[in-house]
């Protein structure tokens, strides 16, 4: 299948990182930034994300994924889990235990036979977790969605859950 079904870049912070184009006093730049943190996300870049997590889920619906579709919801997954943790959206355990073996069980069957779909069980649990990652992001301030989009990163980098959670209970 072809590795083109959804763009490789999946990161809600790449979206906000625009400059002004003008120099503007510290001291104003430091308080419209915290300001910044404290709101939602723009719509616009909000949509952004939830339309490619959306053509992700669609194409793995179709039997049509790739590799980057199951990448990318998979750190949808993630990202849903970490944002409920930090108190925006619900995700039961058993929830995101079973989204897991869903996601990895996409991976080895796209892996072994590279065909990258989602069964209509799989598809059902992964659009309730789509709905609720959509609502985050409309919801969840910048704070949080840079908060746990940072944990993600670290976690892709080779850190572990319990490093990562050790860390902010610090």
């Amino acid at each position: 299948m072809a590795e083109d079904c959804i763009p490789p870049a999946f990161n809600p912070l790449r979206l906000m990182a625009r400059t002004a184009p003008y120099f503007q006093r510290s001291q104003a730049a430091r308080a419209r930034r915290a300001k910044t943190l404290l709101l939602p996300m723009p719509r616009t870049s909000a949509d952004e994300l939830s339309l490619q997590v959306h053509i992700a889920l669609d194409a793995m619906r179709r039997g049509k994924g790739c590799t980057n579709a199951t990448q990318t919801l998979c750190q949808a997954m993630i990202l849903v889990g970490l944002l409920a943790e930090l108190g925006y959206g619900t995700a039961t355990y058993e929830q995101m235990q079973s989204a897991e073996a869903i996601i990895s069980a996409a991976f080895d069957r796209g892996r072994d036979s590279d065909v990258w779909r989602f069964d209509d069980g799989d598809f059902e649990q992964f659009a309730s977790i789509v709905t609720t990652y959509d609502t985050q992001l409309q919801r969840a301030p910048m704070s949080a969605i840079a908060e746990a989009s940072n944990r993600l990163d670290r976690f892709r980098a080779g850190e572990s859950f319990e490093e990562i959670a050790g860390r902010r209970r610090q």
